[in-house]
């Protein structure tokens, strides 16, 4: 009686790859709305102005000097100042509307000052800082 030799079976069984990997995605859907990105750590004062009438137009600058635009619920990265002043002149029809410049307070005063003198120097007439009140 002659024996067949055996063959070698080349398969991987993937069931328990597929079970970490859907564990992972759950892990990430859970995880990824609790994430706050782009917080901006505001400087606080006594007392602020009164509030606005009109919805303004927000520029966020980060910790790392990075330019947002936020108008609405919209936000938009922005390179540099130029950029910056060719969006708030896209969205603003008239040239009341405020623009009201949201910097972290970690940011160096020069930035904050750069980017109010670009948005000044191209007729943006209203242009203010958000503060946070001290409590």
């Amino acid at each position: 009686m002659a024996r067949r030799p055996r063959r070698i079976k080349a398969e991987i069984n993937v069931v328990p790859y597929i079970d970490v990997m859907l564990v992972l995605l759950v892990i990430f859907m859970v995880a990824a709305p609790m994430l706050q990105p782009g917080v901006v750590n505001l400087p606080s004062v006594d007392k602020a102005d009164r509030a606005l009438d009109i919805k303004p137009i927000r520029v966020e600058i980060d910790a790392k000097e990075a330019l947002t635009l936020a108008d609405g619920g919209e936000k938009q990265p922005l390179a540099d100042a130029e950029a910056l002043v060719v969006a708030v002149k896209a969205r603003t029809l008239s040239q009341s509307r405020p623009v009201v410049i949201t910097a972290d307070k970690e940011v160096r005063y020069d930035a904050v000052i750069q980017v109010m003198n670009a948005l000044k120097k191209n007729g943006v007439e209203r242009v203010g800082l958000a503060v946070q009140p001290q409590k």
